[in-house]
């Protein structure tokens, strides 16, 4: 045998034996350990207290078997919950005869009667720890039941009796529990209960179950906003709808109404309750809370899953139906992102991920809402075709912005690892300082080759252009993001586009548009500019792009050289230069390619010779319409524009 298990000759400081092993008994464990059964020890773990008392206020009142509750906020950090249901059994227990079901239930972990459905078909108490736990981390608990028109009292303190079971045989007309406590601050300190906390919480009990009523008081000493009443009765006959109203209240949404309603499930225990409402505006992102018999879920789950499932696969179904083909693209985030949803579902032995219940974890929760759910959608989709088709018009612009920003950060990380490499179109420039870097956008190779040779390359950089580019005005953002033009400039220009367009990340200082001096240049400068301002706008408005000016004319006499921007120039030129000689030699120059380089660099790049005009935006025209006016999809509009200002064109250059 090694070494490895050779007995040891040293002694330790501690030796491990049998008086070492403890054994916690009762709620023990939760006063060592209340992290495992509430979280910690902190504020939210303070209100999860009170939660899991009116967890079974709740679950007694869906249960059918209670309509009123009461929350009661005193001062010194009391809380007292009442409910007018069938009140705790009193009766001994039948495997602890000398103990009553009472005490057992506060004293007895995993005790209660939610593990199966006989008394309660759903609950959102499943491991009968809640109110035990409530018991064990308070120094004081009063505990008042009414059954048979009798009631009976009990105290207790750090999870122990410290009084008897007092029958109090004298008739009553009221019935239930009452459970009044007081956090014990050996575990929570100074830790105080939040009125706006506690009230919050009660509201929403309230509209996840139409058929209660929850009577809100709190001392008014304790409210330190005046948003919180010190009384109020919550009664929601809406449910969840009403839930909605209240939360989106002015915020503009989509479509005028929510989509709405409830619904049992096929073939189990359950039903399932729901109301959405999608924001008009679409960088707006949506939020969701959902609930598991009336029990929150930040957390989400698989009755989350099931009900985006239900939607997402409700949408696109309706999209195929109408034809709509850009619907097969959407995704559940499309569908659900820009949403406002509250969704609530009561499963018959629902499994939770821990003891705080954040999360769902049923797996036949998911199966249930969903097929629950779809069908509802599919009938609401159905019955309502205006408010569908705007739905999905709005869904789909929320899809392609994902798109969009899925395409630039493919370029922000391809201009973060690697120098930039187009297909063999630009030629870049050997400085990484934006503030003097240029990017030329030129028309064709022809210019391109002249361009590159007349440039400056240490601080100019060359892309040349194929044709005339998509006109984005017009064009779907599919068709967008498949154009090589397009996403080659996206790439070199290294900013963004879209609403993710940053001129931080701009490479380069100057965008200058060199284009040839006549319509087709014209038209191309046109189109790229259509560009700039429907999809980086913020260049613009930062002052980044510029349309050069080169030279129409070349006058030469004498082995002189003058070149002209326009006719009225070379005119003036000849008259007031030359003194109207005879012998000028005029050439016109037919485009960008057919310059020489150094011509190009003397004329249009030079950054002492050139001439750029820098493209700027008037924010008093609506500029907007103006663009879509020209060159959006409407052709009766260009044509009127044409038909009103053509008396202002006295020369035409064909």
């Amino acid at each position: 045998m090694s070494d490895l298990f050779r007995q040891s000759t040293s002694v330790s400081k501690s030796d491990y034996t049998a008086k070492d092993i403890e054994v916690l008994e009762g709620l023990e464990p939760v006063r060592k350990r209340p992290g495992m059964y509430i979280g910690g020890t902190d504020e939210k773990a303070l209100h999860h207290l009170v939660a899991e008392v009116l967890d079974n206020a709740m679950d007694e009142a869906v249960a059918g078997h209670a309509n009123r509750i009461e929350l009661r906020l005193e001062k010194g950090n009391f809380v007292s919950i009442r409910d007018n249901g069938r009140g705790i059994p009193v009766d001994p227990h039948p495997k602890f005869p000398e103990l009553s079901a009472l005490e057992v239930i506060l004293t007895t972990l995993h005790s209660g009667g939610k593990f199966n459905t006989n008394i309660y078909q759903t609950s959102g108490g499943l491991h009968g720890v809640g109110i035990s736990v409530v018991n064990a981390l308070s120094d004081m608990v009063e505990i008042d039941v009414a059954r048979n028109r009798q009631t009976w009292r009990q105290t207790y303190s750090q999870g122990k009796p410290t009084s008897t079971l007092i029958h109090n045989e004298e008739p009553t007309n009221w019935r239930g529990t009452r459970i009044r406590f007081h956090p014990d601050p050996e575990i929570f300190d100074d830790i105080q209960f939040k009125p706006s906390t506690l009230y919050k919480l009660a509201r929403a009990k309230a509209y996840l179950f139409k058929g209660v009523e929850i009577n809100w008081v709190c001392d008014p000493s304790l409210i330190k906003d005046d948003k919180t009443p010190a009384t109020a009765k919550l009664h929601y006959p809406g449910g969840l709808r009403d839930y909605l109203k209240d939360i989106v209240g002015d915020t503009p949404t989509a479509i005028e109404d929510f989509f709405a309603g409830e619904g049992n499930f096929i073939n189990a225990d359950g039903r399932v309750e729901w109301a959405v409402a999608w924001m008009a505006d679409e960088s707006v992102e949506g939020w969701t809370s959902t609930f598991c018999n009336t029990i929150p879920t930040p957390q989400g789950g698989t009755h989350e899953n099931g009900f985006r499932q239900a939607l997402t696969r409700g949408l696109k179904d309706y999209a195929e139906r109408i034809g709509n083909r850009k619907g097969s693209q959407i995704t559940a985030d499309d569908v659900y992102g820009g949403a406002g949803v509250v969704m609530s579902c009561f499963v018959a032995q629902p499994q939770f991920q821990g003891q705080t219940k954040e999360k769902l974890v049923s797996s036949e929760a998911q199966r249930l809402v969903e097929n629950a759910v779809k069908d509802h959608f599919d009938l609401w989709l159905g019955s309502h075709p205006q408010a569908a088709t705007v739905l999905l018009e709005h869904v789909v612009n929320r899809c392609e912005e994902r798109l969009r920003r899925r395409q630039a950060k493919e370029v922000a990380r391809a201009s973060a690892t690697r120098r930039l490499r187009l297909p063999g179109k630009l030629a870049d420039c050997s400085s990484n300082n934006p503030d003097v870097c240029e990017l030329f956008l030129v028309e064709g190779d022809s210019a391109g080759g002249s361009a590159k040779q007349a440039r400056d390359r240490q601080k100019q950089a060359i892309l040349p252009l194929r044709g005339k580019i998509l006109n984005v005005a017009n064009a779907t953002a599919e068709k967008l993001r498949g154009n090589q033009e397009i996403s080659d400039l996206i790439l070199a220009l290294g900013c963004g586009s879209g609403k993710n367009c940053d001129p931080a990340k701009l490479r380069y200082g100057k965008i200058i548009i060199m284009t040839d001096a006549d319509v087709d240049g014209a038209h191309i400068a046109s189109l790229l500019l259509t560009f700039f301002f429907c999809e980086m706008r913020a260049i613009i408005d930062a002052g980044n792009v510029y349309l050069a000016q080169p030279p129409l004319y070349r006058l030469t006499h004498n082995g002189k050289t003058i070149y002209a921007q326009t006719d009225a120039e070379k005119d003036k030129l000849i008259q007031t230069h030359f003194k109207n000689a005879a012998k000028v030699e005029v050439g016109r120059f037919k485009g960008l390619g057919e310059m020489l380089p150094v011509q190009l660099r003397e004329t249009t790049m030079h950054i002492d010779k050139r001439i750029l005009q820098r493209v700027m935006a008037n924010s008093e025209e609506d500029l907007e319409g103006f663009v879509d006016r020209l060159m959006g999809k409407s052709p009766e509009a260009r044509y009127n524009f044409i038909h009103e200002n053509a008396n202002l064109v006295e020369d035409i250059d064909l």
